[in-house]
C-alpha cells in the first residue's frame, strides 16, 4: 500500500491495520499532516492545523493500542480509535481557535469542546484540524472573504460548496478520514454532492448542537462526512443519541444488512425534479434503475408543501441567524467586519416580520406532517431524489443555466434539501456518477423521523450499486 492509498483507505480499513499493527496511529498522522502541508495552500481546506496537538494524540493512541493485552495499559476505544479527522470551525474546540469562518471571532478560543467533539475524542479521534467554511455558516460556497476560498479538489476552479465546503475538501483530497459538519439548508450534503464524498444530516435532536456557533436553532443540524457510508456511520455512533431501547448505529448496521431486493423507495411527484440539470436527472435514474435492477420497488409519492419550503425556510432562517447576531452584540454594531453576502442576509432577517416567521412555522408543522403520511401510508423506507441540481460551479458564479434560463447558483444549490431540514428528518448525500466532465454528482436519500439506522441501511446498498470514483488529480 503506498502513503496515497493509506491516506484514502476507509477507517475500517485503517483501523484493521491498527490491530494487524501493520502501520501505527502516529504514523497515519504523520502522513496525513504532511498531506495537508503539501495541499492545503492549493485547496485551502483548514483555516488551523492542529499539528501538535493530533501528533500528542497518536501517540496516547498508539500507547493504548498497542500496549499487550491485558495490561492496564492496554486500551481499544473502538473503530475511531487513532483516526485522523477534521471538524468545521464553527465547532468549539476547548483551547482552540474556533473562528467560525468570521472575522468577529478571529481570536475566540473556547473554553470548553462541544458535546460532538467531546464524544468524538472519548471514542479515541485525533484532530488534525479545523475546516475552512462559508462565514458563520451563512452560505453554500465557502468563498469566504476573510481566509480565502476553499477549492473543489476536483476542479480547482470550483466551489465545494459549503458551507461546510472546506471539510468535504478535505475528505476528498485525502487530508482527513472524515469531518464533522453543520447543516441548516443543506450545508452538509451540498458539497458532500459536489465534492463526491457521502454526507450525513440527522434528524432533529440525534446530534447535540451545544458548543455549535449557531444559523438558525430550528434548522441546525450536525453531522458527518467521509468517504463511505459506512465511515460516515462510524463517526456519527459516538455523538449520536438514542434511547434505551434503540441499539447503536454499528450493531444495527450488523444485525440487520438491507437487501436490495425489499427495499421500497419513494419519488416525490412535486417540486424535486422541477429544475435539475440534464446530466443529473440522467445520472439519477441510472441510479433508480440500479436500484430496480436489483428488486427494489420505486414508487411516486405525492408531498404537495414541497413548493413552499424555500419561503418557509428563509423566513425561519433568516430572522434566526439575524437574531442570534443581534443578541451577541455584532449586528449592526460591526456590520462592517462581515462579507458583503452575509451582511445582506443579516439585513434581510431584520425584515421578516413576526407574522412571516410564525407563518413559516406553521408551514414548517404541515410539512413534517405531510412527509409523515407521505412515508407512513405508503409504506415507504426512504425517499430517493438528486442532491444539487447542478455539479459544482465555478468560483463566482452568481447565476447558472439550466436549458435556456438561467438560476440563481445559490437558490439551485439549497433548493432541493432545505425539505429535509424543515422536516427535521434524517437525510443523506452519496455519489452516484459524474459529469461528462468528471464532477461528482449526488444522490439523496431521505428517511422517516428517527430511523437513521435504516436510511444509513439503504445508503450503504445503495453505495454498492453505484460507479465507484477515481481520486481527485491533485
Amino acid at each position: 500500500m503506498t502513503d496515497t492509498d493509506l491516506a484514502f483507505a476507509s477507517i475500517e480499513e485503517v483501523a484493521r491495520l491498527y490491530r494487524k499493527r501493520s502501520v501505527s496511529p502516529v504514523e497515519v498522522t504523520k502522513l496525513i499532516l504532511a498531506r495537508i502541508e503539501q495541499l492545503n495552500p492549493k485547496i485551502n481546506a483548514y483555516i488551523t492545523v492542529t499539528a501538535e496537538l493530533a501528533l500528542a494524540q497518536s501517540k496516547k493512541a498508539e500507547a493504548e493500542l498497542f500496549a499487550p493485552r491485558g495490561r492496564k495499559s492496554h486500551r481499544d476505544r473502538g473503530p475511531l480509535h487513532g483516526i485522523p479527522i477534521s471538524l468545521k470551525d464553527n465547532i468549539y474546540t476547548k483551547d482552540i481557535l474556533t473562528t467560525a469562518g468570521s472575522k468577529i471571532l478571529k481570536n475566540f478560543i473556547p473554553q470548553n469542546d462541544a458535546p460532538a467533539w467531546a464524544k468524538l475524542q472519548e471514542a479515541g479521534s485525533i484532530l488534525v484540524g479545523k475546516t475552512n467554511l462559508h462565514e458563520f455558516a451563512y452560505g453554500v460556497t465557502t468563498n469566504n472573504p476573510h481566509y480565502g476560498p476553499t477549492r473543489n479538489p476536483w476542479d480547482l476552479n470550483r466551489v465545494p460548496g459549503g458551507s461546510s465546503g472546506g471539510s468535504a475538501a478535505a475528505v476528498a483530497a485525502g487530508l482527513c478520514y472524515g469531518s464533522i459538519g453543520t447543516d441548516t439548508g443543506g450545508s452538509i450534503r451540498i458539497p458532500a454532492s459536489l465534492c463526491g464524498v457521502v454526507g450525513v444530516k440527522p434528524g432533529i435532536g440525534r446530534v447535540s448542537l451545544e458548543g455549535v456557533v449557531p444559523l438558525s436553532p430550528c434548522l441546525d443540524f450536525v453531522g458527518p462526512l467521509a468517504r463511505t457510508v459506512a465511515d460516515a456511520t462510524l463517526l456519527l455512533d459516538p455523538m449520536f443519541a438514542r434511547s434505551k431501547r434503540e441499539p447503536s448505529l454499528l450493531s444495527a448496521r450488523k444485525s440487520s444488512a438491507r437487501s436490495s431486493k425489499r427495499l421500497k423507495l419513494g419519488m416525490p411527484k412535486e417540486f424535486f425534479f422541477d429544475v435539475v440539470s440534464e446530466e443529473v436527472y440522467a445520472a439519477f435514474r441510472n441510479a433508480v434503475r440500479a436500484f430496480q435492477k436489483q428488486g427494489a420497488t420505486v414508487k411516486e409519492v405525492s408531498i404537495p408543501l414541497l413548493n413552499e419550503t424555500e419561503e418557509a425556510g428563509n423566513h425561519i432562517a433568516w430572522p434566526e441567524a439575524t437574531h442570534y447576531h443581534q443578541q451577541a452584540g455584532w449586528f449592526p454594531a460591526h456590520s462592517a467586519d462581515y462579507g458583503e453576502d452575509v451582511r445582506s442576509r443579516l439585513e434581510m432577517g431584520a425584515k421578516v416580520s413576526a407574522i412571516a416567521y410564525l407563518q413559516a412555522l406553521a408551514t414548517r408543522d404541515k410539512v413534517i406532517e405531510q412527509f409523515h403520511l407521505a412515508m407512513a401510508d405508503a409504506g415507504i423506507d426512504a425517499l430517493v431524489v438528486p442532491t444539487t441540481p447542478i455539479a459544482a460551479p465555478l468560483i463566482g458564479e452568481e447565476s447558472t443555466p439550466i436549458g435556456k434560463t438561467n438560476h440563481a447558483t445559490r437558490a439551485l444549490l439549497l433548493r432541493l434539501n432545505r425539505p429535509a431540514n424543515l422536516a427535521g428528518i434524517p437525510a443523506i448525500s452519496i455519489p452516484c456518477g459524474t459529469t461528462s466532465s468528471g464532477l461528482p454528482i449526488g444522490l439523496q436519500l431521505i428517511g422517516a423521523v428517527r430511523n437513521e439506522p435504516l436510511l444509513l441501511q439503504i445508503a450503504q446498498v445503495a453505495q454498492a450499486l453505484m460507479p465507484v470514483l477515481r481520486r481527485p488529480n491533485l
